[in-house]
């Protein structure tokens, strides 16, 4: 008779033989990508994109921003959102969005800065 401990490990042993090998998962979606991807899908943007399509290209926004350009309150609102993301402390890349509407923001402008 075997000792309890070996028969568990071969039985182990057995079960791992039988399982398929473990295959590569593919990036979640929304995770962070690396500098160069994110320079890739950057390329890929264009003015009047609106919030998610950018967001679906380049995933949540490090940080956001909120600006009003109007001076009296009897003007129309006039402002810009902006969204920054952030890859390590030299690789940010600004996108700046107008609104035709207040629910219908689209891309204005972006830059890279810190490049």
């Amino acid at each position: 008779m075997r000792p309890l401990p070996a028969v568990v490990f071969l039985a182990a042993s057995a079960v791992a033989a039988w399982m398929p090998p473990a295959l590569a998962q593919a990036p979640r979606a929304g995770a962070q990508a690396s500098v160069a991807q994110s320079e890739r899908n950057s390329v890929s943007l264009k003015q009047g994109m609106t919030l998610e399509e950018v967001q679906k290209l380049l995933g949540k926004p490090k940080r956001t921003a909120l600006k009003n350009s109007s001076n009296a309150a009897s003007e129309a609102w006039q402002g810009t959102l902006q969204w920054t993301y952030a890859w390590g402390p030299d690789h940010t890349l600004q996108v700046v969005f107008a609104a035709k509407t207040p629910e219908q923001w689209y891309v204005n402008s972006w830059d890279w800065s810190n490049y």
